[in-house]
């Protein structure tokens, strides 16, 4: 069996987040397309669900959008009602997306080590981001 290694999810895709009602909505989104199905094997809706334990209500739906190297998670019963009716300081859902991206995955030794860092710092001499 191959080595594996825990990141964050951050190392391997950027997110954004918002709201649609009482339901906040999350897309990952892969830096590099040959991530993606590591991604889409990892990131279910089961370990998303369990991720957010405790600060949402209902399920959680996964849609894949392979074009775009990207999944897109509705997380249900997430905003105490919504924008309009929440009391919740994030009631549009906007830190849900930073949230996700901390679950940590397990992945080839090689993966973490061609992606150590992204996420956080530009790459190492190119003065870009990854």
């Amino acid at each position: 069996m191959d080595s594996v290694a825990t990141i964050p999810l951050l190392e391997l895709a950027h997110a954004r987040s918002g709201d649609k009602g009482n339901t906040a909505n999350v897309g990952v989104i892969a830096y590099e397309p040959r991530d993606y199905p590591l991604i889409r094997d990892r990131v279910t809706a089961n370990r998303v669900g369990e991720h957010f334990r405790g600060l949402i209500e209902g399920p959680v739906e996964r849609f894949e959008l392979e074009n775009l190297h990207a999944l897109n998670f509705l997380l249900h019963g997430a905003l105490d009602g919504g924008g309009t009716v929440s009391l919740m300081t994030d009631a549009q859902g906007k830190v849900f997306s930073t949230a996700l991206l901390r679950m940590e995955i397990e992945v080839p030794d090689e993966v973490a080590e061609r992606v150590r860092g992204r996420g956080r710092v530009p790459a190492a001499g190119t003065g870009e981001s990854p």
